[in-house]
């Protein structure tokens, strides 16, 4: 056991919230040793962050805090050193392994704090290295990390081998929206409702806010995401019983008048520790083992989670605090101003007007509008990837550093030049109006490359490939691609298009 001196305090940092992070018999510190939570202002001065990001990370906080009475000494403090010292001076103090690379330094540097494992993964960071340093020159990637965890922890497994014969259901997950709906007609997420604290919360905010101290871009409330264990247990139980049913056949679709389809919206549930992955994938698991659910979906959402988040948690740690400074296309071109402020009046076309709309409202979008909409027009636009990064983090309710660095730098933007995945995710119009109806409306036609109605989804993306047309030639998965341009005999006036449009 960990945490042995029940007089030792231990520290939950505000992404620590759930009971496994205190549990003595999972590596937690002693069940009669005093907590410690620090509320440090200073958090939100480094970041201009989304205001409902604010609100719910104060608001876990606090009925955390509120859940654990006396034994827990909650500060409210400048900066985490301040209140460390406010609350034990100079004596030792545990807390488990934090979730970026900054917070790890700053807990390592103090010689009174004892740094226990992660807690929150499935995977240890022992275990990650044994499996990495098992692939050699094969190289990191996330499909063969999946199966890996499949069997060790036997999800979906019959036996040795993958239930049904197939590792990855993806194929299966990729179909377009039913057309001629504004939904999927499907029970809506759970929503909690807002309470005494999250009064509090808001209060601080505002007074934060006029007082100059901290800025917040977009809208806050009524709050939408869970912010205590029984609220995300609510929430699991709820996409479990009504919505995983149809999450896989339209995981990857869009539909305007139903930003959440049948995704789960667990993702800042178990980034502020109030689930832990291995209930949720069991669940899913048991669900259709039981005939409740197809296995498509069962699989699509284990992947996302033993593989897809696992996998961005342990390339954090592995690739080191020089990735979030990888820039391999040299792309450098600022966010525009409406970016940064999430106007949807920055932009006329429909589809990135919608997806920017629904981060300014809610800090929340699925993984498809982050990756082919917001992610796909910075990386044809030639953005900064490291602004990029930071404008996720800051935007969405669930970014965190160790969530975005890997999901934006190596998979969005490629700037990584292949290290985490074998090609960029980019796309032409045609792609968005295939997945969604964002489209219809658009005063843009998605398979106009040049001219008043060129989309530019369609127009970015051929000039993407045309400005890095020696790197990409050379990718087995982009070849075939990059030889169309060849055949774009309107290609010379879709590049001085593209240039005008960049100034």
């Amino acid at each position: 056991m960990t945490g042995k001196e029940s007089g030792t305090h231990h520290w939950l940092f505000g992404d620590q919230l759930g009971p496994h992070f205190v549990d003595p018999a999972r590596g937690g510190p002693h069940r009669d040793a005093p907590l410690l939570m620090i509320e440090a202002r200073s958090v939100f001065r480094r970041r201009r962050f989304h205001r409902a990001k604010a609100h719910l990370i104060l608001s876990a906080m606090r009925h955390r805090a509120a859940e654990l009475g006396d034994r827990v000494r909650y500060v409210k403090a400048d900066t985490y050193r301040q209140g460390l010292r406010e609350a034990v001076g100079e004596a030792e103090v545990t807390v488990h392994h934090p979730t970026s690379h900054a917070a790890r330094a700053f807990v390592g540097a103090l010689p009174s704090v004892r740094v226990l494992p992660a807690r929150g993964f499935l995977v240890t960071h022992d275990e990650f290295r044994t499996w990495a340093d098992d692939r050699g020159a094969k190289g990191l990637r996330q499909e063969d990390f999946y199966r890996w965890v499949r069997q060790t922890h036997d999800l979906l497994m019959d036996g040795d081998r993958p239930v049904d014969g197939r590792w990855n259901l993806d194929h299966d997950n990729r179909q377009p929206p039913p057309r001629g709906v504004t939904d999927l007609g499907v029970p809506a997420p759970y929503r909690p409702r807002e309470d005494d604290i999250d009064d509090e919360v808001r209060s601080d905010l505002d007074r934060w806010a006029r007082e100059g101290d901290v800025r917040f871009v977009g809208d806050d409330g009524p709050r939408g995401f869970p912010a205590t264990r029984r609220e995300a247990l609510a929430a699991l139980r709820r996409f479990m019983d009504h919505r995983l049913l149809t999450f896989g056949a339209h995981e990857d679709a869009m539909l305007s008048g139903d930003a959440t389809m049948s995704h789960s919206l667990l993702s800042s549930s178990l980034n502020l520790g109030l689930l832990d992955p291995a209930e949720c994938v069991e669940r899913a698991e048991v669900r259709w083992r039981s005939g409740d659910v197809p296995l498509n979906s069962a699989e699509g959402f284990v992947r996302q989670i033993a593989g897809w988040r696992e996998f961005v948690w342990h390339l954090y740690w592995h690739f080191g605090t020089r990735y979030r400074a990888s820039n391999a296309l040299s792309h450098h071109e600022p966010l525009p101003d409406w970016f940064w402020e999430l106007s949807p009046d920055g932009t006329e076309a429909n589809c990135l007007s919608r997806v920017v709309e629904q981060v300014r409202t809610t800090g929340w979008t699925h993984h498809i509008p982050r990756l082919m909409i917001l992610g796909s027009f910075a990386l044809q636009r030639g953005w900064d990837p490291r602004a990029v990064t930071d404008w996720f983090h800051r935007s969405f309710v669930d970014g965190y550093d160790w969530v975005m660095v890997p999901n934006v730098v190596g998979m969005s933007q490629y700037a990584d030049g292949g290290r985490m995945t074998t090609k960029p995710y980019t796309s032409g119009g045609a792609y968005i109006d295939r997945m969604s109806d964002h489209c219809g409306p658009c005063r843009y036609r998605p398979s106009v490359r040049v001219g008043d109605d060129a989309c530019p989804f369609t127009a970015g993306y051929w000039n993407l490939l045309h400005r890095h047309r020696d790197r990409f030639e050379h990718n087995a998965r982009m070849t075939q691609a990059v030889r169309g341009l060849d055949r774009l005999r309107d290609l010379d006036a879709l590049l001085e298009q593209e240039r005008e449009r960049r100034d």
